[in-house]
């Protein structure tokens, strides 16, 4: 994984989230099968997705979502067009919130099946080497599965 790292605003130019939605810092190494990520947003005050000023762990799938598009735009060479999650597997917390985590968390996914309709990943996220989330998610691209047959 020898790549040039990517900004914040090089990842925004490539996922379907916008402004604060967008919630990757750091693109910091991708190959044709994994992406490793980084953020420090989960500590961020203004973070959209906070409720009752804490922000639930389970938010983190969120955060591994948006390694996976930009993984597959990267792959693609192209804006990663807007998916929809159809299922969840395996899927295991390590915390109960990532706002008072104080190291950046390290987001990570890896392809398990990729098609231009859709793709399987497995994803981490980690900080300082503990597991905060793990588990498996796939994804469907209903623009890109092409016209439906009879």
């Amino acid at each position: 994984m020898l790549t040039p790292p990517l900004s914040a605003a090089q990842i925004a130019a490539l996922v379907p989230h916008h402004g604060a939605m967008c919630l990757l810092d750091r693109a910091l190494a991708w190959d044709a099968t994994q992406i490793r990520c980084t953020t420090d947003r989960h500590r961020h005050p203004a973070n959209p997705l906070r409720r009752d000023g804490m922000l639930p762990a389970i938010c983190g799938l969120e955060f591994a979502f948006q390694a996976m598009a930009l993984h597959g735009a990267l792959g693609a060479g192209e804006r990663q067009a807007v998916g929809f999650v159809t299922s969840l597997r395996e899927v295991a917390l390590g915390a109960e919130r990532l706002d008072d985590i104080a190291d950046a968390l390290l987001v990570t996914a890896e392809a398990l099946m990729a098609e231009p309709g859709g793709f399987i990943y497995r994803f981490g996220i980690s900080a300082a080497g503990c597991e905060l989330l793990a588990g498996q998610a796939a994804v469907i691209l209903p623009d890109r599965l092409g016209p439906a047959t009879p």
